[in-house]
């Protein structure tokens, strides 16, 4: 029976020992770890209070959402991508009817257009503002946060009075929207175009200059633009490195291609940097919806029931012999539109990168194949390379800076 040491002086540990993978600890990060936002785990592998190696575990909710797309109709399942990404729902909702829309061969009307980048404008800051303002509270800034999600707030209340909705919109159509804007919302969105600036620099005086989160920040999970682009990352995660690739600009959709906005980059790659984008990014979505609130098209919302893709209107469905039809086809019967037997793929600049779905059509109303290409999927395996070397601490600064959606995680 061994006797053990009375004090630290007599513990010999060989050097040799120090270093070995039998010394290293291993550390479950997660799931329920409050600085993970939501459901995510990593396996820590630690030296101390160094990060050796990191382990990132996908799909950790195994909600299958890729395989339910092939089980929905084309607008059912809407409301799967609003879980998808329950940060700005609304981005989601746009880019898998922009690809539906792709495979169907569908132009949508001018007013659609206007008002789906409206939405998906407002869905970008409400990102934003959370994924910095969380970044901010994992960092010790509690103020910060406060006033980020207050103005999240003032969009969940546009969203509420547009569609009824304040947390999961589905608000798009395959050819349209589910209700067209009201006075109401235009006021709306109007009040906080004017009142957002005020609050956007009070939160850069709160935080950017601040000497705890600058120290915990810069320098912290440095992407070089080479690997940025050898990973695949996309959105803020690549600007911040000096990735000058915007879907808006490069491949323009909706109604991007009439309005003047910047692509904001920046070239150090850390954490301080993608924060630094982010909230530049705002600034340049609110220019963005400033020009559209104020030159909405007149017109329609849908492209009509001629095509037989997209919902009546309730005056169309109570008044004409049409609009009835068409609304039992399209909502109560297995009918539903013919689908061309084609593949398509159709991205849009979602607040965190690239958001694409590829739809295979086999002519029923269903998808036979939908697959998701969601920015978080990337952006998680990056974090391995990018937290070795730093401290425990760094974690939840370069985690909180990715802004991995757990959801979006799932295939």
């Amino acid at each position: 029976m061994s006797i053990a040491p009375t004090s630290f002086e007599s513990l010999e540990v060989p050097e040799a020992a120090t270093r070995s993978e039998d010394y290293l600890w291993t550390l479950n990060f997660g799931p329920q770890h409050p600085a993970t936002h939501t459901t995510l785990r990593l396996v820590l592998k630690l030296e101390g209070e160094r990060v050796v190696d990191a382990m990132p575990e996908m799909g950790y909710l195994h909600s299958g959402f890729e395989k339910i797309g092939e089980h929905l109709t084309f607008n059912q399942y809407v409301t799967v991508t609003d879980r998808m990404n329950y940060i700005s729902p609304m981005a989601n909702n746009v880019a898998w009817h922009h690809a539906v829309e792709t495979l169907l061969g569908i132009e949508l009307t001018p007013r659609c257009k206007v008002i789906r980048t409206i939405i998906a404008e407002l869905a970008r800051l409400s990102d934003h503002l959370l994924s910095n303002g969380a970044v901010g509270l994992d960092t010790g800034a509690f103020t910060f946060f406060l006033y980020g999600f207050y103005q999240r707030e003032v969009i969940y209340d546009i969203f509420e009075t547009l569609c009824g909705a304040r947390f999961t919109n589905s608000y798009t159509r395959v050819g349209g929207v589910s209700q067209d804007f009201t006075p109401l919302v235009i006021e709306k969105i109007r009040s906080f175009v004017k009142t957002f600036p005020k609050t956007l620099d009070d939160m850069e005086r709160l935080l950017t200059r601040n000497r705890i989160f600058v120290d915990r920040t810069k320098g912290v999970g440095v992407l070089t633009k080479e690997e940025a682009i050898n990973r695949g990352a996309t959105g803020p995660v690549a600007r911040a490195s000096g990735v000058t690739r915007d879907l808006r600009k490069d491949e323009p959709y909706l109604a991007y291609a009439d309005y003047d906005f910047q692509i904001c980059c920046a070239t150090a790659g850390d954490c301080y940097a993608r924060y630094l984008v982010r909230m530049q990014e705002m600034r340049e979505s609110l220019k963005i919806v400033a020009q559209a609130v104020e030159n909405i098209p007149t017109g329609p919302v849908s492209v009509g029931i001629d095509q037989r893709t997209a919902l009546p209107t309730k005056q169309q469905v109570y008044s004409t012999i049409e609009g009835t039809i068409s609304h039992f086809e399209l909502s109560m019967s297995n009918r539903g539109f013919e689908v061309p037997c084609e593949e398509s793929y159709a991205a849009i600049e979602a607040p965190n990168g690239e958001l694409g779905f590829s739809i295979v059509g086999d002519g029923n109303e269903t998808a036979y194949r939908a697959r998701c290409r969601p920015p978080s999927v990337l952006h998680f395996a990056l974090f391995p390379y990018l937290i070795r070397g730093h401290t425990l601490s760094d974690v939840v600064a370069v985690l909180g800076s990715l802004n991995i959606i757990a959801a979006e995680l799932d295939r």
